[in-house]
């Protein structure tokens, strides 16, 4: 399977079109979209997991379980 990717911006109706792809006409393709806005979603999902009390184990003392010494810190 080829993979291409192809940067669009979609019309006042929601549509897309697409450029030539380089590839050969008749044949069978996926499109996947990837929206920019999913990094807000992202957010949302993370503040969402944060504030949730089905992880609220994860505060307990016992599930400390790394150290600063147990890794090499990150460095952006």
């Amino acid at each position: 399977m080829k993979a291409i990717e192809i940067k669009t911006i979609t019309k006042s109706d929601g549509s897309i079109s697409l450029e030539k792809t380089g590839l050969n006409g008749g044949i069978p393709v996926r499109v996947l979209i990837l929206s920019e806005e999913e990094d807000m979603e992202e957010k949302n999902y993370l503040k969402f997991l944060s504030n949730n009390p089905a992880l609220d184990f994860l505060n307990e003392p016992e599930e400390n379980v790394y150290s600063a010494k147990d890794g090499k810190p990150f460095k952006n």
